[in-house]
Order: C-alpha cells, then structure tokens, then sequence
C-alpha cells in the first residue's frame, strides 16, 4: 500500500476519534487547570490518546471487539459489546456528537426570538442525512474522509490557533482547586469523557477492514498498516489537543470559566474574529462531529448486520441514523447528564480489557484472568456509580470508600491489580494453567 493511502487512512482515524468531546474537554482542561495545565494535558494524552490507539491496534488483532470480549465467555461478549456499541452510537455517542455543534456554535448565534427546538430540528436532519449518505457507502469513507473532510477540519485549527499566537488576548490563571490538588489525576479522568477509549472498541476492526479492502491481506501487513496508522493519527490528535489545551491555559485568566469549553473557544473566536468567526467555529464543530457520527454509524451498522441478519448494513445505517436523531432532540444537557455515569461504568472495563488483550500472548495459559479481572473491576466501577449517585450501599459502600485512590475515581486500578495477583494463585492452585481457556 502506497505512502498517500497510508496517509489517508491514518487521516481517516483521527477524524473518527476527533469530534464533539475532543473539542470540548481540551480548552476546558486548560482554562481550569491554568499554571498546571502542562501536567493536566500530559496525564489527558494517556486516556484520550495512548489508550485509544492501543485499543485499535488491539481489536485489529482479534478482529473485532467481539473476539476479544469473548476471552471471558461467549455470553459476556455478546451483552458487552451490544452495551458498548449502543452507548458509544445511537444511545449516547453519536447524538452528542450531533448536538454539540449546533447547541455550542449555531444555537449561541441566533436571533433571540429565533425557535431553538425548530432551528435544532432543521440542523439535526441535514446533519444525520449527510451522515447516513456518507456511511451508506463505506467503501469510499477514506477518499471523502481522509481526502476532503479532515485536511479542511485541521487546516480550520490551524488556522485558529495561528490566529490566537499573534493576536489572542492571554493570561494565565491560578489553577481551580480540582486540578490545584491533583491534576495529572484529574487530567487522566477528564480523558475519559471524549469517549475515544470506547470507540477504539468500534474503530479497531474499521480500520483493519479498511486496510484489507486495499488489497494488504496478510495478517501480519495488516496489523502493521494498523499500527503505523495509530502512531500517525495518535501523533495529530495529541498536536490538536496540545494547541486547544494552550488556548484555554492562556485565556484561563481572560475569560471566566462557564460550564464546558466551547464557551472558552467562543470567547476565543469572538475576539479574533468578531461576528464572522461564527462561521469558522460553527464549520469546525460540524466537521469535527460530522466525521465521528459517519464512523460510529458505518461500524456499529456492520456489527449489527452480522448479529442479526434480518436487517441488511443499509437498513441498519438508516435505524441507527433514525434514532439517533431522535435522541439528539431531547437536547444536550440531557445527554451530557447521562453520559458521566456510563462512562464512569463502562470505561475502567474498557481500559482493562485492552490492556489485557495487549498482553494476550503472556496470558494464553491462564484462563482465570479475564473473567476474575474484568468481574471485578466491572463490580466496582458500577458500585462507584452508584456511590457518586448517593445510592445507599451500606457495608459496601464503606468498603469501596476504603480502596486506595477511590476517592481520586481510581479505585478500580487497586481492585484490577488484586484481582490479577488472584487469578495467578488460582492458576497455581487449580491448575488453571493447563485447563481449557474459555473462548
């Protein structure tokens, strides 16, 4: 396969991972953490960048997140690869990355008498009908994506924070007291709302069909091609979060700190741009997100279409589509409201699990250690969001509280760790080292 290919490809996946989160969170993590943004961004790349781009090397090897899952039991694999693609997609995923756009750089520029709910209506379905005609031919996904989309959206970025080095207003601020206390931690935390661990889960076997459909069919040329594409996508991904995370530091003490981040880019554009830049941040934001819905439809479509044969790939793109668009309608606070506990559920699961499959070889003859390790930390990490949800969990509750690092929402490292020294001791005692691993 030829260098422009590769390229694209690699073009391709960071457009997937890039959309509503990662425009947000950056910015916001910068403005936030001020003096101490440079340790905040370094603890974010991990959980937003390195740990996306492990996952996709990973479910490329087991081709499809189906396979992996399946180191556990067959059962398990099924209900939680259906939670992830639904939470990631239709459920959660890819009405957010269609709201945010238009709540966070169309909606804040109407007239005031303009009918939020009609104008979000018009947008969401010219929205998700680009989408779905982009996902109905998957096939062409590199060109328009890696050839069109994403050039336009980073030389967009570009463009802006060029902009802010020479003429954007800049101050820096005292850190706020979360990220005054412990901002790697926090940084590290704040990685999991882009979501982009989780749709590793999605994107793994995207791009491994991807790199087959260009005529590279041995396994080993393929995960080659797979892991020179995360390197490069990882590599412009974690140069876009840098320029946004040092927009937001230097504007820490400029602007007052609102809700999310797009407030900051606002603020940002506003003033060098005046009136117009709305046009630029409403492009940005709509390319951004357009490209990930494209590639959360298209993977999750391909999934559902081989689990339940009724509905052809076609049909699924446009239920999926459907959906989602219905969703997105309920609004974005609603949405947002929802996604921290699901992922504060799902998402030390994930990290797990790729981790894990990362080290598969060493493994193989330990059939205790995936389901003991994923269990448990599955248990904790919904215990915990019961905990932050003030559900009362009695003598539990005083357990979890007493974890190492719970209280920083890491306690599920703790329980991971414990549960692997477990497994071991039972591969010892029950001679799980020689017995069936469960595929």
């Amino acid at each position: 396969m030829g260098k422009r290919k590769m390229m694209l490809i690699s073009f391709m996946l960071f457009s997937l991972f890039f959309g509503a989160g990662n425009l947000i969170f950056p910015p916001f993590l910068g403005q936030n953490a001020g003096e101490t943004a440079p340790l905040a961004i370094a603890a974010f790349l991990i959980t937003a960048v390195l740990l996306p781009v492990l996952g996709v090397i990973v479910v490329a090897d087991f081709d499809g997140l189906d396979n992996l899952a399946r180191k556990l039991d067959h059962r398990f694999a099924i209900v939680f690869t259906v939670l992830i693609y639904l939470s990631i997609g239709p459920g959660l995923g890819i009405p957010r990355a269609a709201s945010v756009p238009f709540e966070m750089a169309v909606a804040p520029y109407l007239p005031a008498d303009a009918p939020l709910k009609l104008c979000m209506l018009g947008y969401s379905l010219v929205f998700f009908v680009i989408a779905a005609w982009l996902a109905l031919t998957p096939n062409k996904l590199v060109e328009r994506i890696g050839k069109v989309l994403t050039p336009s959206l980073l030389l967009l970025l570009i463009f802006l924070f060029v902009s802010f080095l020479f003429r954007g207003k800049a101050d820096v601020a005292a850190a706020q007291e979360a990220y005054a206390s412990n901002p790697m931690v926090k940084g590290f935390l704040e990685g999991y709302q882009t979501m982009d661990t989780i749709a590793a889960l999605n994107f793994g076997l995207v791009i491994s069909v991807t790199i087959q459909n260009q005529g590279v069919k041995k396994k080993k040329s393929v995960m080659r091609y797979t892991i020179l594409a995360g390197i490069v996508a990882g590599t412009i991904l974690s140069g876009v979060y840098l320029m946004l995370a040092y927009m937001g530091m230097k504007s820490s003490a400029v602007y007052p700190i609102q809700e999310n981040g797009a407030w900051t880019l606002r603020c940002i554009v506003s003033q060098l741009f005046g009136g117009p830049g709305a046009i630029l941040l409403a492009a940005i934001f709509t390319l951004a997100c357009l490209t990930t819905c494209v590639g959360l439809i298209t993977s999750i479509s391909q999934f559902f279409s081989k689990l339940m044969k009724k509905l052809s790939y076609r049909q699924w793109v446009l239920v999926i589509t459907g959906f989602s668009f219905l969703i997105c309608n309920q609004g974005l606070n609603t949405i947002l409201g929802l996604s921290v506990p699901v992922l504060d559920a799902i998402y030390p699961m994930s990290i797990v699990l790729i981790v894990l499959g990362l080290c598969d070889a060493l493994l193989k003859n330990n059939r205790f250690i995936y389901p003991v390790t994923i269990a448990s930390v599955g248990v904790v990490s919904i215990l915990y969001v019961l905990d932050k949800g003030r559900v009362p969990l009695g003598v539990f509750g005083k357990i979890l509280h007493r974890l190492p690092l719970y209280s920083m929402g890491l306690g599920w490292v703790t329980v991971a760790f414990a549960a692997v020294c477990v497994s071991i001791v039972l591969a010892v005692l029950l001679g799980g080292r020689k017995g069936k691993q469960v595929d």
